[in-house]
């Protein structure tokens, strides 16, 4: 038990709560505590009946059942092993940062969903934070399954082919890429490559509420990938699979 207790401290704030949130949720409706509609993105209810926490409830609750244990599974590693590595490695030591990222790509999938009437939006917003990693390191070799590799940049779209193979959905994740290009773009490909203002820099009452703890020079080279992120042995998941970490090729 402590051995948990130890790993739950270490995992960074806003990823335990993202991650602690998203199981408590999802439980809660498997359970039947909750009638988990009311979880749901729902456009008449939320406007019309002030509901105002289905957004909210959105992003945290996914059904569990027989068929899609897995898929949340595999939701919750992704939200866990990404988020985690941006928020320890290119927003360490501004919370501030990463929290109005995140904000940024909730409220982009909560426009989207009501827009086109999707309940859930856990799938897109984690594999937007999925995208805007796998932009910063880019040329990072992950493996996947069935022993293939190739470079981060192009883990979204397996994932998005993935996806429409077996279950013939893959618009989630669509979604998802979408919002995560925008985010990426706007933070860092529109400030540093092309001049523009920083559109999603922090208001000032996140940054009283999230202070730095350490001076950070920018955000440096972006589109590059980030040193650190390298495999380390036994790091697997999966049958074997490392599912992201792996080996920093040198630039093309």
């Amino acid at each position: 038990m402590s051995e948990f207790r130890d790993w739950y401290k270490s995992v960074p704030f806003f990823t335990r709560t993202w991650l602690s949130l998203t199981i408590a949720f999802s439980l809660i409706g498997r359970f039947g505590l909750v009638n988990p509609y009311y979880f749901l993105l729902d456009f008449y209810p939320f406007v019309f009946e002030c509901q105002i926490w289905r957004p909210i409830t959105a992003a945290f609750y996914y059904p569990i059942g027989p068929g899609t244990g897995f898929h949340f599974l595999i939701n919750c590693y992704f939200l866990y092993t990404y988020s985690q590595r941006l928020e320890t490695g290119m927003f360490q030591g501004k919370p501030a940062d990463y929290f109005f990222m995140l904000l940024f790509n909730w409220m982009c999938c909560v426009v989207i969903g009501l827009m086109i009437n999707v309940p859930l939006i856990m799938d897109p917003l984690v594999l937007s934070v999925l995208y805007v990693w796998c932009q910063l390191n880019k040329d990072v070799v992950v493996s996947f399954w069935f022993g293939t590799r190739f470079k981060a940049m192009y883990l979204p779209w397996v994932l998005l082919a993935f996806n429409m193979i077996l279950s013939g959905g893959g618009a989630m994740e669509l979604v998802g890429i979408l919002i995560g290009h925008l985010s990426f773009f706007l933070q860092f490909k529109y400030p540093q490559e092309f001049g523009g203002p920083a559109f999603l820099t922090p208001p000032t009452f996140l940054k009283r509420m999230f202070p730095d703890s350490r001076f950070v020079g920018g955000f440096g080279n972006a589109p590059q990938a980030v040193g650190g992120e390298r495999a380390r042995p036994g790091d697997t998941m999966f049958g074997g699979h490392n599912w992201g970490r792996g080996q920093v090729l040198g630039g093309n």
